[in-house]
């Protein structure tokens, strides 16, 4: 491989932050990365005092770092902590936003030909019920959303423009400041799906435009599972109806009748995870410790030597398109299936998955793909690494 850029990550303090190191080479981070020491400590403190003095006790406790979490969170997109709601995962941070837009016969949705498989289920189920349409709009000659086809159709029956921002089956990253330029200037709200993108490289909701964003704890931010977010910009917040509300949501203050809370909370349930919640909020201070602009030079890189690297081994194949292409990392090698590529990998404590034509079924069968191995570099794996993953690729043939 060649040798790399000098970096500004510290490789040997994040190295040794993150026990996980010692026992596998981790190259799944698009599907949920290794926590660093302190997001551990965080979370199992947390649990340990639950253990100790009672559960609602803990949460008073702690008030104090879940409200950390919201101005975290506020400071990585570049918010306001009222725009901010905490949620059990991504998808249900996207199908609040999603689902809270009033849809009808002829309105339509505008999306990717990448979207991710739960995100278009939403949109048939959405389309069957209510006659919305959804309109997918063509690539570009890199393989991204093609903006010029996108303003081309938006018009007078576009309710919703909905785009993932790094789609799970490439290193695709769709140009979402591009998007939301349309998006404001036909008045039409732009949901984006940056459960990918959001820890590995800047995200700035000002800057792309998005009404909505959601995103996850467990992927490049570094945080447990079973937390997520959502960004609702606040011209927005009280014009989307909820599905469903509680008493976290909304006070009952008569008895016919409640009131929703006007910020994002109103997408909040009573009930969640207090420990994975102050954990994302130190994951997140990690990683602007670290800096973002950082974290994402060392992807990158990183990405692209794998990527170059695995193009010079006879009969593999990469599979990653776009103008820019992030940490994610698939291809296919000749007469190998992509499940026993993997499992030979993690025979060899590499940890990597397989991603299937169904988890984005328009474009993997607009391009014919098979089943791909998917590797997904974060800024702590280490070259070494990389090179044990290219030394079993070259020798499955």
């Amino acid at each position: 491989m060649d040798q790399m850029e000098p970096s500004m990550i510290d490789l040997d303090r994040v190295r040794a932050d993150t026990p996980g190191v010692a026992h596998v080479a981790h190259l799944n981070n698009a599907g949920a990365a290794l926590m660093p020491q302190p997001v551990l400590d965080a979370q199992l403190g947390h649990l340990q005092l639950e253990a100790e003095i009672g559960g609602y006790e803990a949460a008073a406790r702690n008030a104090d770092r879940v409200e950390h979490t919201y101005d975290a969170i506020a400071r990585l997109l570049n918010c306001e902590r009222e725009e901010v709601a905490l949620v059990e995962n991504a998808t249900r941070a996207w199908d609040m936003a999603f689902y809270s837009l009033p849809l009808g016969p002829g309105d339509r949705i505008l999306t990717a030909m990448a979207e991710y498989a739960s995100n278009y289920i939403a949109f048939l189920e959405v389309a069957r019920k209510t006659g919305a349409e959804i309109v997918p709009v063509p690539d570009d000659e890199h393989g991204q959303l093609d903006v010029a086809a996108l303003k081309s159709l938006v018009d007078e029956r576009t309710k919703l423009i909905a785009v993932t921002h790094v789609p799970t089956n490439g290193g695709l990253v769709n140009p979402a400041a591009a998007i939301g330029r349309v998006a404001r200037e036909a008045g039409v709200p732009f949901l984006l799906d940056a459960c990918q993108s959001v820890g590995q490289l800047p995200i700035d909701v000002r800057e792309i435009g998005c009404t909505m964003l959601s995103a996850t704890s467990r992927k490049y931010l570094r945080g447990p599972r079973g937390v997520g977010f959502l960004y609702v910009q606040r011209d927005w917040i009280e014009r989307l109806e909820p599905v469903f509300l509680d008493m976290r949501a909304a006070e009952w203050v008569e008895p016919d009748r409640y009131e929703v809370r006007a910020d994002a909370r109103r997408f909040e349930t009573w009930e969640t995870n207090v420990a994975g919640q102050l954990a994302l909020g130190v994951a997140i201070d990690y990683a602007l410790d670290l800096g973002i602009d950082a974290i994402q030079q060392r992807v990158y890189s990183l990405a692209d030597d794998l990527r170059f690297a695995l193009t010079a081994i006879p009969g593999v194949t990469v599979a990653d398109q776009g103008a820019e292409r992030c940490g994610i990392v698939t291809f296919h090698v000749d007469g190998v299936p992509a499940s026993e590529l993997q499992s030979s990998l993690s025979e060899a404590s590499i940890n990597t998955t397989v991603a299937v034509p169904s988890g984005t079924l328009l474009d993997s069968r607009a391009r014919a793909l098979p089943d791909l191995v998917r590797a997904s570099v974060h800024y702590y794996n280490s070259e070494q690494e990389l090179e044990r993953l290219l030394n079993i690729v070259g020798k499955v043939r």
